[in-house]
């Protein structure tokens, strides 16, 4: 920073702009992704191979693109205006990184994606204790608009019209950049609200509300929600505020708590799609929101923020192409809350380091084999690290665990990692080799077994099918 404010200053004495101009200039141009610049000079992306990630971001967009099924919603009249081939989606490292692809400058309504903030907002401001009195945790595995109550608590939030609040948080959480209203939707939900109007008086009639509330105040203001406007851009800041752990990161400031992020996220992850969320976090496994606008707000934690949008829905009102961007998504990238348990699983993890990490990761591979630290091994292989990393003599965590005869590094970088059994060091050395050198005869017994196995299956992809190893070893 303080080099780029100098070079700055320098370049205004030779080119007779003055020391003001220079400076104003230099702070309007870094000001909006200072977090950027400042991970690029530290080479500390999360994803450091963004331009072959939005790669493949964009090939997952193209076939998600074709699929025709779903109908744009049309129960709020102004929704139904939309095109159904309209399809964007944004994406927002937590380091401020960004990728954009088709419709993504078009405004289009948060709806039910509003929920996740309005929420966080309210725990950032009352905290958890006090929301949690009015408002439930549990997934019903109802509708979203089905008439019935949770009898253990009160169901709405004390307080008047927070409109103006409202909106500064969220502008914030958008790191400032478009956030609208549709005054036609705020409209249109207005006048076709009925079922709204009968929760509202159900709940009136159950004595819900706090003393001085008013019910049509509440929900006038609950219309003015949903009909708040984003564009896929905006609203992929949104999602990687909440993915940042409450930090926007394109200004760097901290908006929302830690305490209401987990909460948000935890909430999403069980209850954010409607009567397809089991689904959803069984098979994507990640928080996201979704609304009948047809926006999918999807969050990958300490990774990044997307927002998908196609107004074309699905019978229980999320995007079609939303939803198949997402599974899609974790498909090919292990962002699946779970896929570390099963880190043979062969997919691809963008946030893997080269260069002068791939240095660090080598030394601590070796030296875990050479100490025989199973626990660690165990750490790097759930991180995703290549445990086949060689070093300067081209020997293998392998090699070093057969020289100094430590089973069950040996067993668990065969049986459990696949590791290749059969490459050579610079002498032309296998890591049976190094066993039969050093005397370990139970280590040479392990790994003769699984070269076997290994040769039996070269002609197919190594390496080999876990189920054939666990038979045959």
């Amino acid at each position: 920073w303080e080099h780029m404010r100098k070079r700055s200053l320098s370049v205004s004495k030779f080119s007779g702009i003055s020391t003001n101009s220079a400076l104003s200039s230099f702070l309007r141009c870094v000001g909006g992704n200072i977090v950027l610049l400042i991970q690029a000079f530290r080479k500390k992306f999360i994803i450091p191979e963004f331009d072959v990630f939005a790669k493949k971001i964009n090939e997952i967009f193209n076939t998600v693109q074709k699929q025709t099924d779903g109908q744009v919603a049309d129960y709020i009249p102004h929704l139904s205006k939309f095109s159904p081939e309209l399809w964007g989606v944004s994406l927002c490292t937590v380091d401020g990184q960004r990728h954009s692809i088709g419709d993504t400058k078009q405004p289009f309504c948060l709806q039910s994606c509003v929920k996740p903030l309005e929420y966080a907002i309210a725990v950032h401001e009352a905290g958890t204790e006090k929301v949690h009195r009015y408002v439930g945790m549990e997934p019903s595995g109802l509708k979203f608009n089905k008439l019935s109550l949770d009898e253990e608590g009160e169901q709405d939030l004390p307080g008047s019209n927070k409109a103006e609040k409202f909106d500064y948080f969220v502008k914030k959480i958008a790191g400032h950049e478009y956030v609208g209203f549709s005054n036609a939707t705020f409209q249109s939900e207005k006048e076709t609200g009925d079922r709204n109007f009968a929760i509202g008086y159900y709940m009136k009639e159950k004595k819900c509300f706090p003393d001085g509330a008013d019910m049509i105040d509440a929900l006038d203001f609950y219309f003015q929600l949903c009909s708040i406007e984003v564009t896929c851009e905006s609203g992929s800041i949104m999602a990687a505020t909440l993915a940042n752990g409450g930090i926007c990161p394109i200004t760097g400031e901290h908006v929302l708590c830690a305490e209401a992020v987990r909460n948000t996220l935890s909430l999403m992850h069980s209850c954010g799609m409607y009567d397809f969320s089991g689904q959803m976090a069984f098979h994507v496994g990640l928080p996201a929101k979704s609304g009948v606008s047809g926006a999918v707000l999807l969050v990958v934690p300490n990774v990044m923020g997307v927002m998908c949008w196609s107004p074309p829905l699905d019978r229980v009102g999320n995007s079609v192409r939303g939803i198949r961007f997402c599974q899609e998504l974790v498909s090919h990238f292990n962002f699946h809350n779970y896929d570390n348990l099963r880190h043979f699983v062969k997919k691809q993890d963008p946030r893997r380091q080269d260069g002068d990490d791939r240095n660090e990761s080598v030394f601590n591979l070796m030296f875990a084999a050479y100490s025989g630290d199973v626990s660690a091994l165990r750490r790097f292989a759930l991180s995703s690290m290549d445990m086949g990393l060689r070093d300067y003599d081209s020997r293998t965590a392998l090699h070093i665990a057969a020289a100094e005869g430590h089973i069950d590094v040996v067993r668990f970088l065969t049986e459990t990692c696949k590791v290749n059994p059969l490459v050579k060091d610079r002498w032309g050395n296998l890591p049976v080799d190094d066993a039969m050198q050093f005397g370990h005869d139970a280590v040479v017994k392990v790994l003769k077994d699984y070269q076997l196995v290994c040769k039996q299956h070269a002609e197919t992809e190594f390496p080999p099918n876990i189920e054939t190893v666990e038979r045959m070893v």
